[in-house]
């Protein structure tokens, strides 16, 4: 089999060449270059790249190898050769992320490791509070909701201030926990699937901790995205996810406890407490393929530089954003501090806040003008529709997205 590299190099990927992300981001050829990489159906204009991250071919082409691999050698392959090459990829995951290996397990994907993280947190006494926000993902909400069931807790739903800027968004969170002051899990969205908004985790972890409240950090969507080094975040439990912003195989993510925290989770169903982050989580049979595909998406992911992603990111985000400025006839749920700002933003017709509205909306942009959003329910001021665009999305897929946008809007 191949190494990652030898995948890369026969996939000619583009070198960055030292370049600035900022210049290499309005490099449309350069970009274009990476766009070939990837055999994607052009149906539709894709504006729905949060759910996963299509994977590139020498991605796709190390998976279909593994797989074939996998088969003829199974029980064998999977017992005796499968473990140590498992161990090579956390330690790569590991690394990415700038914790230790003994500090991750790999997971089906976030929702998996933050469920277990929630479910498994041991420092809850009944008539605690735990806290959640309209931005979190559903299954996290769910989770801390049911705490309440289990524990004998108290959930508690703040909604972000809507337009959001730092310090409101800082004060939000000040206020809250202050009015809550038996709070002891505190769950934020590093970069939340709603509007988009990347949060300064760092500086809420800092005022949670000095109210002594615990952060669980569901990294979904940031983890790719933003160049992320776990430890400078202030958390010591957080669910990743990557098959998103990595572009590994659909179906992996990883969980993280810091090392001097993981008897703070409970182990798994009553698995035998080693001491270990593995025994926190039980997936069962992993995808074999897909854990061992996972070292060439990683490399694809450092040769392509997490910097230059975001800065063409937001480059193409901030494109369909300023083509609809000062357009009464929609709301743009976005912030321009790049401080709180991700590829995903999302924009709503205004006075159309019912999830049934924006539903329509999204039918009649693809069926009349094939741009493919997706419509996202939950946060406080009602529902929208979310829009975002992948590393391989060409410039003119955001003006057709705007054309689409102004057409519904009537």
């Amino acid at each position: 089999m191949m190494d990652a590299c030898e995948w890369l190099d026969r996939a000619d990927v583009p070198d960055p060449n030292g370049r600035t992300p900022d210049d290499l981001a309005a490099d449309d050829r350069w970009w274009q270059r990476v766009q070939a990489l990837y055999d994607l159906d052009d149906a539709v204009v894709m504006l729905d790249n949060g759910y996963w991250g299509a994977m590139a071919r020498p991605v796709l082409q190390a998976c279909q190898d593994w797989t074939a691999r996998v088969n003829a050698g199974n029980a064998w392959f999977g017992r005796r050769a499968f473990p140590p090459l498992l161990e090579q990829a956390r330690a790569q995951v590991a690394g990415m992320l700038g914790v230790d290996p003994d500090e991750i397990a790999i997971t089906r994907g976030a929702t998996e490791a933050m469920q277990v993280l929630i479910a498994g947190y041991r420092r809850l006494s009944p008539g605690d509070t735990v806290m959640h926000a309209d931005i979190d993902y559903d299954s996290m909400i769910t989770a801390m909701q049911w705490l309440g069931e289990r524990r004998g807790v108290r959930s508690v739903a703040i909604a972000m201030p809507e337009p959001f800027t730092h310090a409101a968004v800082l004060e939000t969170y000040r206020q809250a926990l202050a009015a809550h002051p038996r709070t002891r899990l505190l769950l934020l969205t590093h970069v939340n699937h709603r509007n988009g908004m990347l949060l300064p985790v760092a500086d809420i972890a800092a005022l949670a901790s000095a109210a002594g409240v615990e952060v669980v950090l569901d990294a979904a969507h940031g983890i790719g995205q933003v160049d992320t080094v776990l430890p400078a975040l202030g958390v010591a439990f957080a669910g990743i996810n990557l098959h998103k912003w990595i572009g590994a195989p659909v179906g992996l993510g990883a969980l993280y406890i810091r090392r001097d925290r993981i008897a703070d989770v409970a182990p798994y169903l009553g698995e035998h407490d080693d001491g270990r982050i593995d025994a926190r989580v039980h997936t069962g049979t992993l995808n074999f393929a897909a854990c061992l595909a996972l070292p060439t998406a990683l490399a694809l992911h450092a040769r392509i530089g997490v910097a230059n992603k975001r800065a063409r990111l937001l480059r193409l985000r901030n494109q369909w954003l300023e083509a609809l400025h000062g357009d009464d006839r929609i709301e743009r749920l976005a912030s321009p501090d790049p401080r709180l700002s991700s590829a995903i933003a999302a924009f709503r017709l205004r006075g159309q806040t019912t999830m049934a509205a924006n539903t329509a909306t999204a039918e009649r942009m693809l069926g009349g003008h094939g741009v493919f959003v997706v419509p996202r329910d939950g946060l406080a001021s009602g529902a929208c529709l979310r829009v975002t665009p992948g590393i391989f999305t060409p410039p003119a897929q955001i003006e057709t997205l705007v054309a689409a946008i102004r057409a519904v809007a009537g």
